[in-house]
């Protein structure tokens, strides 16, 4: 497992297109192949569309303040809801991950650029196409205001007003052209870490980060093509008169729900997978330890991947399913605690006796571990087929799944952004409101989901406007920490913009962090290590150890300094 593949840079050398001088703004608006490049502007337009998404949520939570439905009328409030879900996964969560995959996998690997340089660009621009037609479906009529973000048909196949192009259509285009962005980043992802890493990077000196992006990529070219092709079939029954899930033309809504399912959930995996990567990442740097269980951790990523993918079912416990069927998918959803779990005792061995520095990123790492651990355990309950039969739709369900959403994934996505912001824009950013940021963020967030699951308890259904007054406290509690969550985001974007403008300089490694990415200046050049590239040595986790990671590494390490 220790064996390198062959490189040689003069083959994989990528062309790079920069209209301008090297830090010319424009290149960010330019269909450029430099993969640093994709990646911001993955995470500047996922970060847009996280304000967008988030504005939405308090609209939403500012009608549920009060039982009765005097804010918005219940059919927008519909709307709202399914606009709400499908920006915040489609245009914010998988973008950014797509961000974090283009700037850290091939510094971390030693590869000069992503596999298919073009392909890369292709699949970003791709996103602000998808996400045009997405934010337009809200405003054409026959929106998708009553099938929900998970377009069950036949509701999602009905087409009332007659017209061709509709609300409902768009929104499922979108979706359909999401899965094809996603598919043409996985491919690039898999072949990149597969076929471009240094010499001497076997897998077993991979960073955790890499592995777990493989295991993600690897469920999006298993599941994906399945969701992508029921997109297209639902698409249509819409517009096209087919009857693929349409019962009264001889098909099976049913089966939609199977092709949804067999990759939403696994999507989960797809979102979390990255962050476990980060959090393996950052708590060796903040703790000055080793990862502790490095193999096992690594090993465990594909464990998930294989389990997530015969979890679908225990979405439609309550849809008519066998009981055979109940049982069967209720024990598998449970084993997915044993490699998660793995990753939790290995993240609390690294952090045991560990000098941690309670830095930003720290902060939020040690907050997105705290309420992953509270998540797997509802979690584990949901699993659990009588208790998910009463509460699956119920707000039990909506507070578990933001959980691992915004408290775990979220979190991660944050703590990643303030520790590699520094070597990608080469300014430091300001502690303070780094850490005003989390402070807000952690309160907002349990005031906003941790009464959800009381309210689930007592029987509070999902996907209403009114509601009983008995739910009144739980959901005034929850609104107020969703307004708190938007202020929240006021720091970030003061901190982010005005750091990256006129920030302290930042050296190569201000973290004094091991892994490849650490050995260039910061802000990388556009093709990495260019033509010298190192030769690794040794795992990328010896915080204490004393041993260089690479060959001639005092060589980097100056090379650095001086740009």
């Amino acid at each position: 497992m220790a064996t390198s593949v062959p490189f040689d840079p003069r083959v994989l050398k990528a062309p790079h297109p920069v209209p301008g001088a090297p830090d010319n703004w424009k290149r960010f608006f330019s269909f450029n192949t430099d993969a640093k490049v994709i990646g911001i502007q993955y995470m500047a337009v996922a970060l847009l569309f996280l304000l967008v998404g988030g504005l939405l949520a308090m609209i939403m939570r500012g009608e549920l303040i009060t039982p009765p439905a005097d804010l918005v009328d219940p059919t927008v409030y519909n709307g709202l809801y399914t606009m709400h879900g499908t920006v915040m996964l489609f245009l914010f969560l998988f973008p950014i991950l797509n961000g974090f995959n283009n700037l850290l996998i091939p510094p971390m690997i030693g590869a000069p650029d992503m596999a298919f340089p073009r392909l890369n660009a292709l699949a970003f621009w791709l996103f602000p196409l998808f996400g045009i037609i997405l934010m337009a479906s809200f405003f054409v009529p026959g929106g998708p205001s009553g099938s929900g973000w998970w377009a069950y048909p036949p509701v999602s196949t009905q087409n009332p007003l007659g017209h061709f192009i509709n609300g409902q259509f768009l929104w499922i285009l979108a979706v359909a052209l999401s899965g094809v962005s996603s598919i043409l980043g996985a491919i690039n992802f898999i072949t990149t870490i597969l076929r471009m890493r240094a010499p001497g990077m076997g897998y077993f000196r991979l960073p955790i980060f890499c592995w777990t992006a493989l295991a993600a990529q690897t469920i999006q070219l298993i599941g994906l093509p399945v969701l992508t092709g029921g997109a297209v079939m639902l698409l249509f029954d819409l517009s096209f008169g087919t009857s693929f899930f349409r019962p009264e033309g001889g098909g099976d809504p049913m089966l939609y729900q199977h092709f949804f399912w067999f990759y939403s959930h696994p999507a989960v995996y797809v979102m979390v997978l990255p962050v476990f990567g980060i959090f393996s990442e950052l708590f060796p740097v903040y703790a000055r330890k080793p990862l502790f269980g490095y193999k096992v951790v690594a090993i465990a990523s594909f464990g998930i991947t294989f389990l997530s993918l015969i979890v679908w079912v225990h979405h439609m416990f309550y849809s008519g399913t066998p009981q055979w069927m109940r049982n069967l998918f209720m024990v598998t959803t449970m084993l997915i605690a044993v490699p998660t779990g793995i990753k939790v005792f290995a993240w609390l061995g690294t952090l045991w006796r560990g000098r941690i520095r309670l830095s930003t990123p720290m902060l939020f790492c040690l907050g997105g571990l705290f309420n992953f651990i509270f998540a797997g355990i509802t979690g584990i309950m949901l699993a659990t087929v009588p208790v998910d039969i009463h509460v699956g739709n119920t707000y039990f369900v909506v507070g578990h799944f933001h959980y691992v959403i915004f408290c775990t994934i979220t979190f991660g996505v944050f703590a990643g952004i303030y520790h590699w912001f520094p070597k990608f824009t080469g300014r430091m950013y300001y502690e303070g409101l780094g850490k005003l940021h989390f402070v807000l963020t952690f309160i907002g967030s349990t005031l906003n989901f941790l009464p959800m699951h009381w309210a689930g308890l007592m029987g509070m259904p999902r996907r209403v406007a009114s509601y009983d007054p008995e739910f009144a406290l739980a959901n005034v509690l929850a609104s107020l920490g969703a307004f708190l969550l938007g202020v929240a985001t006021i720091p970030f974007i003061l901190n982010i913009v005005s750091s990256w403008a006129r920030g302290p300089k930042a050296g190569p490694n201000p973290w004094s962090a091991i892994g490849l990415e650490w050995l260039l200046p910061s802000p990388p050049p556009a093709e990495n290590f260019e033509d010298d590239v190192p030769t690794v040595i040794s795992g990328p986790y010896g915080y204490g150890l004393g041993q260089p990671l690479v060959e001639h590494q005092e060589r980097y390490v100056a090379r650095a300094k001086e740009a």
